[in-house]
C-alpha cells in the first residue's frame, strides 16, 4: 500500500512511522525544509506544502498513491488540500481510500450530555464550523467520485513529548477548575489504531469518534500525573481567574462527553489506553515527566 499525508504533524508523524513500520509506502507534506529533512532520514518520502501553490511532485506521489489522509486545518473556511490538489485527487485512478482528521468540537456544547456518531453536529465556534464544512467537502467529494471518504472526530491527543507529565516537568502544568467541565482524550497510539483499521476496511462516508472511555475534570488529570512523578500539584485556579489565552478558554466554553464505541465496534478496534490512568502511566514508565 501507498499512503500520502498531508500534514506530517504530531498525530499524523506517529501515524506514518507505523505504516512504515509495518511495511507501506509514505509520503506526505510539512512546511519546513528542517522538518523535510529529518522525517527523509526516517525513511519517508517528504514534500514541502505551503497551501500556496500546485506541486507537480505531490501530483506525482498522488497519482501513485492508494490512500490519503489529511491533516491540515482549514484556512478562511476552504480546504487547502482540495483546493490546490483536488483536480489531481479526482485524477488517481489508484485511490481507494481517504482519511481525515478532525475534531469533537464540531459537537458543540452539550451540556455535559453525552454524544456519539449519530449526534446532530451544532458547532458553536467559527474554528469547528469550518471543521465541520470541510468534513463535508471531503465527504461530497469521496460520493462524486466513489472513493471512500472517512472522517475522524478526535478528543484532547496526547502522547510522547505531549502530556501532564511534560508540562509537570517544564513547569506548564495548571490545575484550572471549571465546575462540571469535563473533557474526554485519545492517545495518539489509539488515534494510529483507528486509522490503521480503517485503511483495512473502508467504508465510504463513515464518521469515526476517537476518544477515551473516561470524560475527566483536566484538574483530575494533573493531580494523577503528579502523583505518578512523586511532587505536589500546582494550586488550583479557578477558572473565572484563570489568565488563559481566548484559544485555550474557547475550550471550557463547551462541555460533553464522547461515546466512541460504536466506531471502535465497527473497526474491531480495542483501546490501547481506554483511560488517561493508563496512558500517562505508561508515559511516566518511558520517561516523560520530572527527572
Amino acid at each position: 500500500m501507498r499512503i500520502f499525508i498531508f500534514g506530517l504533524g504530531y498525530s499524523a508523524e506517529i501515524i506514518a512511522q507505523r505504516l512504515l513500520i509495518a511495511g507501506a509506502g509514505v509520503a506526505g507534506t510539512v512546511r519546513t525544509a528542517a522538518k523535510a529533512e529529518r522525517l527523509s532520514d526516517a525513511g519517508l518520502t517528504v514534500r514541502l506544502f505551503s497551501g500556496e501553490e500546485h506541486d507537480a511532485a505531490i501530483a506525482e506521489d498522488l497519482a501513485a498513491s492508494d490512500a490519503v489522509l489529511i491533516s491540515v486545518p482549514p484556512q478562511g473556511g476552504q480546504d487547502l488540500v482540495l483546493r490546490i490538489h483536488g483536480a489531481d485527487l479526482a485524477a488517481a485512478s489508484h485511490l481507494r481510500w481517504i482519511g481525515y482528521l478532525s475534531t469533537v468540537g464540531v459537537y458543540g456544547d452539550h451540556g455535559g450530555g453525552w454524544v456519539d456518531e449519530g449526534t446532530a453536529e451544532t458547532p458553536s465556534d467559527g474554528r469547528s464550523r469550518e471543521r465541520l464544512a470541510v468534513e463535508r467537502q471531503w465527504l461530497a467529494f469521496g460520493a462524486e467520485r466513489d472513493i471512500p471518504t472517512h472522517i475522524f472526530r478526535l478528543s484532547g491527543i496526547y502522547g510522547p513529548g505531549r502530556n501532564q507529565l511534560v508540562q509537570l516537568a517544564e513547569g506548564k502544568a495548571r490545575r484550572i477548575v471549571k465546575p462540571g467541565q469535563v473533557f474526554n482524550r485519545i492517545h495518539v497510539a489509539d488515534v494510529a489504531q483507528l486509522v490503521e483499521a480503517s485503511l483495512a476496511r473502508p467504508r465510504a462516508g463513515a464518521i469515526y469518534n476517537g476518544a477515551d472511555d473516561e470524560p475527566a475534570p483536566p484538574q483530575d488529570v494533573v493531580t494523577f500525573a503528579a502523583a505518578l512523578c512523586g511532587v505536589q500539584p500546582p494550586p488550583e485556579i479557578a477558572f473565572d481567574e484563570a489568565d488563559m489565552t481566548p484559544m485555550s478558554r474557547s475550550f471550557f466554553m463547551e462541555c460533553k462527553r464522547v461515546h466512541s464505541q460504536r466506531t471502535r465496534a465497527e473497526l474491531g478496534v480495542t483501546l490501547q489506553y481506554p483511560t488517561y490512568r493508563e496512558g500517562l502511566t505508561a508515559l511516566r514508565a518511558a520517561g516523560d515527566g520530572p527527572a
